[in-house]
């Protein structure tokens, strides 16, 4: 029995040891936009339109907009999209702009009915992008909070390293216990799946997308097709970042500490809650991916712990180098983040939290023969029709 053990073991250590090592290389490449170098006001600042879509968000919209308001860039509108709201979002947006003292930069567009073939928030963006009259567009989501300087900042990346489209990411607010447990294993399992600091190099196929901050250049959304090639995507941040990658477009993602806050849910099962709607999509609606993504994960991230403990003699060598390989990417996170190396004895439990996840999305969807999200449902033959593949 013992080779089987090592039969498991070592591609198992490989696996951990080589993810590591390209992660604590990579994650070194990504730029760090809140620096004192990238402070500055632009010399030729183009015109940035933000698209703010915004179904049933009246929690966190005000403080939102107002913060977009508040910006130090000097050539930007914001366009605020009322989808279909049955609460006072729309009512909110309407009163900043009479009562804001910049509410003459912000607009408001009310959608009042969706048509068919299109989900409701890239119906929405789409919209917005059509009326907008910016050299750039920025679309970012109702409950993120700009720093003032962060449009600034990142122009000036932009410009500089002629980038066609940035992504960055955002800075998590309100860390509960489980929340720092789910998020710890969710950013494991990101970087995994996309790799950023690869998304930079042209020879590689990981590409980005956040849906707190896609900015990308108006004649290359133009060119990839906008929203309408992405009208029945789920995961219509990522699938964007796809269809610029996939052109040869210039694709970047930066780091920005502090400058774009999120408050992702209150503990870790809001934050399954708002994956449900995600992950189905993100295996193309197939039960067989779902299943083998879903045993993959289990196998990858728990038998580092079962290996370890239960393994004969010196046939928990290799599974002792998978589980210090976890721990050191828990450690890297800890630079970043309030989470602690010592939450890598919680692994297991947040694999737990994430392979759920991902059978509660596609049974979620099976069960309703479709996606139901903020009081709309989208059948599911109309959601794989609709896929940007690969």
């Amino acid at each position: 029995m013992k080779w089987e053990w090592w039969l498991f073991g070592v591609p198992l250590a490989l696996f951990w040891l080589r993810s590591v090592i390209d992660a604590a290389f990579g994650m070194r490449t990504l730029t760090d936009v809140s620096r004192p170098e990238w402070d500055h006001q632009p010399a030729n600042p183009k015109r940035v339109s933000i698209i703010v879509p915004a179904r049933d968000e009246q929690e966190h919209l005000e403080r939102a907009l107002a913060a977009l308001l508040e910006l130090d860039y000097p050539n930007y509108e914001v366009i605020a999209v009322d989808d279909r709201s049955s609460d006072e979002t729309g009512a909110i947006m309407e009163r900043l702009v009479a009562s804001h003292a910049n509410g003459g930069r912000l607009r408001v567009i009310h959608v009042t009915s969706l048509p068919n073939g299109w989900l409701g928030k890239p119906h929405a963006m789409w919209t917005a992008a059509q009326q907008s009259t910016g050299d750039w567009l920025l679309f970012t989501d109702a409950d993120i909070h700009f720093r003032k300087d962060v449009l600034r900042r990142a122009a000036n990346y932009a410009e500089k390293n002629s980038v066609d489209h940035l992504v960055m990411f955002p800075t998590h607010t309100d860390w509960s216990f489980s929340k720092k447990v789910m998020l710890a294993g969710f950013n494991i399992l990101f970087m995994f799946g996309h790799r950023p600091w690869k998304t930079a190099d042209p020879n590689s196929r990981d590409h980005i997308g956040v849906g707190a901050f896609n900015m990308i250049r108006r004649e290359v959304y133009e060119k990839v097709g906008t929203f309408q090639t992405l009208r029945m995507e789920i995961i219509e941040d990522m699938r964007l970042g796809k269809l610029v990658k996939d052109a040869g477009y210039k694709q970047h993602n930066v780091l920005g500490p502090d400058l774009l806050l999120l408050d992702w849910g209150d503990h870790a099962l809001d934050i399954v809650r708002n994956l449900t709607k995600n992950s189905f999509s993100l295996m193309h609606f197939s039960v067989l991916r779902t299943v083998s993504a879903f045993l993959l994960l289990l196998g990858l991230n728990l038998l580092p712990f079962i290996g370890t403990i239960w393994a004969p003699s010196l046939a928990k060598v290799p599974y002792a180098l998978a589980l210090f390989s976890v721990f050191c990417m828990y450690v890297g996170m800890s630079w970043y983040s309030p989470i602690s190396p010592l939450f890598v004895f919680l692994h297991p439990v947040a694999t737990l939290l994430l392979g759920y996840t991902m059978l509660r999305s596609m049974f979620h969807a099976l069960r309703n023969d479709g996606i139901v999200w903020r009081g709309t449902r989208y059948p599911l033959e109309q959601l794989k029709s609709g896929l940007v593949k690969g």
